[in-house]
């Protein structure tokens, strides 16, 4: 069947992915695959010299935003948009290096390849679409009648777009790999390091925890010193400093006087004969046992917290309590069995929150807050709000490009992401979480470098002390040695010198319970009975003696060898794939010129008045 047939014979379908689309805009729409593209030529970065058009990308990053908006519960998150962002660029470096290499190979997907794959191997959107369903599996004639047919029109190119990179991809990933080649000692060397199994005494000496700080004195000279001749290990991301105010959204007496009064309202429903598991489902704040009309199954005295257990296990059977109260606010409760302790039950949860005229209260307030402050480039807006509203401003302490604000126990979506786009002395559009409404000020940004000694140094003199306590260590580690070379057992010496002692295993090689090759090494070489010498790895210092270990079954190897053999193969060339693909991306050159391309609401509106300012001026 040809191109043409299947670009002759559609109608619109909906069940094509949007995985198809973004392939389709990579190599048709962009430029990328050799055409002129029809998008601004404003660069969103380059890949091996290759531009990447700003429309392109940002076209691609509001499609992939609607999609998954689409199948979200809840609106997306600045975070979330920034996420997707960076992974669209991701996936517009792959398609370019790939695209790149199949050049250079000069791999190509024919016509025919594209149209047998399209007939024959339908994507699984298409093969679960009710239409080609026949008794609940999908029906190979029916979809050959749709492809023969005049339905999916406009979507073949978008089905031709992903078949062609499939079958490029598939193509160059066999000339990869089509060298991997594994040696019978190869295949038993693998098997053996899953099979074989040990038993040891383990010994850790790790100069952190062995070695107390008030025995490492250091001097300021060697902390200078240290931070002089190691710059590379204190490169720090771009950091934000922020000033803030919080309008908090806490209860009060009100609120939980409102919320006592939700309960005993829905108690007395029950007395007058309602089902207690319809109100639970109506009223219920426990989502998890609303659903089962309040039933909490059965538990045991202890597991549930104080007030409600106190209750539960002291109520008269099958009554419904007055409100309880706890920390997740007010339970009406039946108890319908108790024998010793455990119970079952049911129960409502009222939560107190903010409700009623304290809630128009705060709302009226933020809608102040945002009003006052909320996305202006003048810094002086936060301390506008700020003195309306009679809050203080705080600062957070320092956020690092990529991390999230914090405020005490608090995290605070979007903020950290907004930091990174706005211009020093921008404020936030106002933020909101469960406990109230912020507003955040960009203060200053150190970019990403070296910090000055002084802002760092007690970060330099841990490092320091690190440094002197593995010196130390080592020390330790050959006391330790001693003792065991004189007779004492490894527990032994460990007591005398509280250091920590375990026994570990059996285990393999791929599965060790402490993941370091020097001592899985050791473990596997050592005579049995016989202790290691000090051990001295990037993350500590062991002592090891092998108890038991327990060889690998020759005769089970052999038995399943070509079962075998072929599973390591496949796992073989899906490394070297991997890798391959890896090392692609990270031999690219990349110029990320993507940080103009989303402004802030603030700045947004600022260029919009900015462009109506100059055309009034024309």
């Amino acid at each position: 069947m040809s191109m043409q047939v299947f670009r002759n014979s559609a109608k619109p379908l909906i069940y094509i992915v949007t995985a198809s689309f973004f392939l389709w805009l990579v190599f048709d729409l962009s430029g990328l695959s050799g055409g002129s593209g029809v998008l601004s030529q404003t660069s969103a970065g380059k890949v091996d010299g290759q531009t990447i058009e700003a429309r392109y990308y940002t076209t691609l990053v509001q499609q992939t935003i609607e999609e998954q908006q689409r199948t979200s519960v809840t609106p997306l998150s600045l975070d979330d948009i920034i996420q997707i962002r960076n992974q669209v660029w991701q996936q517009v470096i792959e398609a370019t290096v790939l695209q790149r290499e199949y050049k250079r190979r000069g791999l190509v997907a024919t016509p025919a390849e594209i149209a047998d794959a399209i007939e024959n191997f339908p994507p699984p959107q298409l093969q679960t679409a009710e239409q080609f369903q026949t008794d609940g599996q999908f029906d190979p004639l029916k979809y050959q009648r749709w492809l023969a047919s005049g339905v999916g029109q406009q979507y073949i190119p978008l089905l031709e777009a992903q078949y062609r990179d499939q079958i490029l991809q598939s193509k160059l990933l066999r000339v990869v790999t089509a060298d991997v080649y594994l040696s019978d000692p190869a295949l038993w060397q693998m098997y053996r390091d899953r099979s074989e199994k040990a038993t040891i005494e383990l010994v850790a000496i790790l100069p952190r925890r062995a070695i107390a700080d008030s025995a490492v004195p250091v001097s300021q000279e060697e902390i200078a010193a240290y931070y002089k001749a190691n710059p590379d290990r204190f490169t720090r991301p771009a950091t934000a400093y922020l000033s803030f105010i919080a309008l908090p959204r806490a209860t009060n007496a009100s609120d939980t006087a409102d919320a006592y009064q939700r309960a005993v309202s829905a108690r007395q429903e029950i007395l007058d004969g309602a089902p207690f598991a319809e109100i639970a489902a109506r009223e219920s704040a426990d989502s998890g046992s609303a659903a089962n009309g309040g039933d909490l199954g059965e538990w045991t005295r202890g597991a549930m917290v104080e007030a409600f257990d106190s209750a539960a296990f002291s109520m008269p059977l099958n009554t419904v309590s007055m409100p309880v109260l706890s920390g997740f606010g007010y339970h009406v409760i039946e108890v319908t069995s108790r024998k010793g302790n455990t119970a079952t039950a049911r129960h409502i949860l009222i939560p107190i929150e903010v409700t009623g005229v304290h809630r128009d209260e705060i709302d009226a307030r933020a809608d102040s807050l945002e009003e006052l402050g909320a996305s202006r480039l003048d810094p002086a807006a936060l301390d506008t709000a700020a003195s309306a509203l009679q809050l203080p401003v705080g600062t957070t302490p320092p956020v690092q490009k990529g991390t999230q604000v914090q405020i005490g126990p608090r995290v605070m979506p979007d903020a950290g992401a907004w930091a990174f786009q706005a211009k020093v002395g921008e404020v936030s559009p106002i933020i909101e979480i469960p406990s109230g409404f912020y507003l955040f000020r960009l203060d200053s940004i150190v970019p990403e470098g070296v910090p000055p000694l002084q802002a760092i140094e007690a970060s330099v003199a841990s490092l320091v002390i690190q440094e002197k306590k593995t010196a130390m260590g080592r020390a330790l580690a050959e006391s330790y040695l001693k003792r065991v070379r004189e007779g004492s057992t490894l527990e032994q010496a460990a007591t005398a010198l509280d250091l920590p002692y375990r026994k570990l295993g059996p285990f393999s090689r791929v599965e060790a319970p402490v993941p370091n090759p020097v001592l899985t090494g050791a473990v596997f070489t050592l005579p049995i009975g016989e202790a290691s010498d000090v051990l001295d790895t990037d993350d500590g210092l062991y002592v090891v003696r092998v108890l038991e270990r327990t060889p690998a079954d020759t005769a089970d190897y052999r038995q399943g060898l070509d079962e075998y053999r072929t599973d390591a193969i496949r796992r073989a060339r899906q490394d070297r794939a991997r890798s391959y693909l890896d090392a692609l991306q990270a031999s690219a050159k990349i110029v990320d010129r993507r940080d103009g391309l989303f402004p802030t609401s603030a700045q947004a509106e600022a260029n919009a008045n900015s462009a109506l300012g100059q055309a009034g001026g024309i």
